[in-house]
């Protein structure tokens, strides 16, 4: 694919791509609670892995917000942020992320994404933003927070400081957070970031030229280091290797969720088939290499991939050019981040928590789902609490609602069509049924947690049909029986014939009754009992019953019960006459 007009289109969209990561990079550094350059150096070399061994021709990867919250909760507990030592653990904690990352890949697990339902992504992006609006609150009000206080605290100590907020510092924020907004919405074609980060440093200065620095206390970022990534090396003691396995778990399920994500919903727009295993392995390699090149973990980044294909991008060779490019400006602006206030920053990342919770999808889940709408709850408060364990909280909330949902399959009464050429079954509203047959259509696989909920239905329709004798079941809508089904299904077939009729299928799926012919159990459920598409059951079934109680029964659902009660009535007639 790579020619000279790819060539030519990936360096100028790796040069749009390398402006517009800088000042996130520096932003996520500090969410991560790490010094700013090495935002920038997860930019560099990640990237580059990532894009020449995963499977997309468009994902760029780097630091995320998702990720930085996730490093900052999940190693600030065990070392303070910006040390020596917390440097240390984030690179161990990146290593064992891409470790688990390439296992998966070569696992071919890439299957696993698929368990974290859109619902836990909402809410758990909309918890990390407020995580992010938290952390930055001591910058955007110049207030004494220490660094990694949980949220709640933080609201706590701000409400009791309000008193002391400095305006100057304020002023700075409000400004660059403002002037954000308007570049963005009115100036949409500029990277708002960089505006509103000159806007707020040409304040500041104006700000500290008026009263002076002692009086207004603003500080900034400090020079950045130029040059490319030193190399670096994860702590590898038992004593960091224990601390960070599982937040590496947690960071490894959620930066592989938003680089598959990305990465197909991009390719939805290319056209491009995104083989999730390969990915896996392009993401883990990108985190292994990046341990040992200053970068902390990376994952795909949809303002950057969604930059990347808009501008042109052909190839991965993109990224590539973008990493490059990132290396040369920071040489050119890296003694510029000292004139950058830490107000300005929290303006900016203010703005970016705000962008990332999904107004309209948490205002539309309680009209349509009130389950999901605890799923989103539980998993922003959760995740408001300890990071970590929010995700999975909301993880396992949504796969046991989902669990049980499916094991609440429903059993819709029916009767087949009058027309007798017609194969079609239609509800039971208000028509009256047979005392001695009923037709079910049961939409749901019967698996061990169905088994009692079923178990339970069909003993209330026999409480309150006590004449009935057959049970003919729908079977189109069942796609799977384990073996606690199919014994559910044999013991039914032996209580029904025991009661003097029997149950039976009406078009079962072929997998199904293979595996029930494979178990053994047809030898109860009985391959004659088995209706095939274009046969009626009642046709046959309607001779097996009581003929006298249906010249007797009022209800005459059945063709063959009104001919019936016609026979009877006609012989009455003749004994009278």
């Amino acid at each position: 694919m790579v020619d000279k007009t790819a060539v030519r289109a990936d360096a100028m969209a790796g040069l749009t791509g390398s402006l517009i990561v800088l000042p996130q990079a520096v932003a996520f550094a500090t969410i991560a609670g790490l010094p700013p350059e090495y935002g920038i150096y997860a930019a560099m070399m990640p990237a580059i892995v990532a894009a020449l061994f995963g499977s997309s021709w468009h994902l760029v990867s780097g630091p995320t917000t998702a990720i930085s919250i996730a490093v900052f909760a999940s190693v600030s507990p065990y070392a303070q942020p910006g040390t020596p030592e917390f440097i240390g653990l984030v690179l161990t904690l990146t290593f064992l992320t891409g470790l688990f990352q390439l296992i998966l890949g070569v696992a071919r697990m890439g299957v696993l994404v698929n368990f974290i339902s859109h619902t836990v992504v909402i809410g758990f992006t909309a918890g990390a933003a407020m995580l992010i609006a938290g952390s930055q609150i001591k910058n955007f009000f110049g207030l004494d927070i220490p660094r990694g206080t949980p949220f709640f605290k933080v609201l706590e100590l701000f409400a009791v400081q309000i008193g002391q907020i400095n305006p100057y510092v304020t002023a700075v924020a409000v400004v660059t957070l403002l002037s954000g907004i308007a570049v963005k919405r009115w100036a949409p074609k500029l990277p708002y970031m960089i505006a509103a980060m000159i806007f707020g440093s040409l304040v500041s200065l104006g700000v500290n030229a008026k009263f002076g620095l002692d009086i207004t206390r603003i500080k900034t970022v400090g020079a950045l280091p130029s040059g490319l990534p030193p190399l670096s090396m994860p702590d590898f003691s038992f004593h960091g290797l224990s601390q960070m396995v599982f937040p590496a778990l947690i960071i490894t399920m959620l930066a592989l969720t938003e680089a598959v994500s990305i990465s197909r919903a991009v390719a939805a727009r290319s056209g491009q088939h995104i083989d999730g295993n390969q990915e896996f392995i392009g993401q883990g390699l990108s985190n292994l290499v990046g341990s040992f090149f200053s970068g902390y973990a990376a994952s795909g980044s949809f303002n950057r991939s969604g930059v990347n294909y808009a501008a042109g991008a052909r190839t991965p060779l993109a990224a590539v050019f973008a990493s490059v490019f990132l290396a040369v400006i920071l040489l050119l602006v890296a003694p510029l981040a000292a004139y950058l206030p830490t107000a300005a920053m929290a303006g900016i990342l203010f703005l970016v928590a705000w962008g990332l919770i999904d107004t309209h999808h948490i205002g539309l889940l309680p009209k349509v789902s009130r389950q999901e709408t605890v799923v989103l709850w539980v998993t922003l408060i959760g995740t408001l609490v300890d990071l970590e364990k929010g995700i999975f909280f909301g993880i396992a909330l949504s796969l046991a609602l989902y669990l049980y949902r499916t094991s609440r399959p429903t059993l819709e009464s029916v009767l087949p069509d009058i027309v007798e050429t017609s194969d079609h079954y239609f509800p039971v509203e208000d028509q009256p049924e047979c005392p001695q047959i009923r037709f079910i259509r049961l939409n749901g696989s019967i698996f061990f947690g169905a088994v009692a909920h079923l178990q339970q239905q069909i003993q209330e329709l026999e409480e309150m049909a006590p004449d009935l004798k057959h049970l003919v079941i729908v079977a189109s809508g069942i796609n799977f029986v384990d073996m606690a089904g199919a014994e559910f299904l044999a013991e039914q077939a032996r209580h029904w014939r025991m009661k003097g009729g029997g149950l039976y299928f009406y078009r079962m799926k072929p997998a199904v009754a293979e595996m029930l012919q494979k178990g053994g159990y047809m030898n109860d459920v009985k391959e004659y009992n088995l209706f095939p598409v274009g046969v009626r059951p009642v046709d046959i079934l309607s001779s097996r019953l009581d003929q006298t109680a249906c010249a007797g029964c009022p209800n005459q659902v059945f063709s063959r019960c009104r001919a019936i009660a016609a026979e009877a009535k006609l012989a009455e007639q003749k004994a009278e006459a």
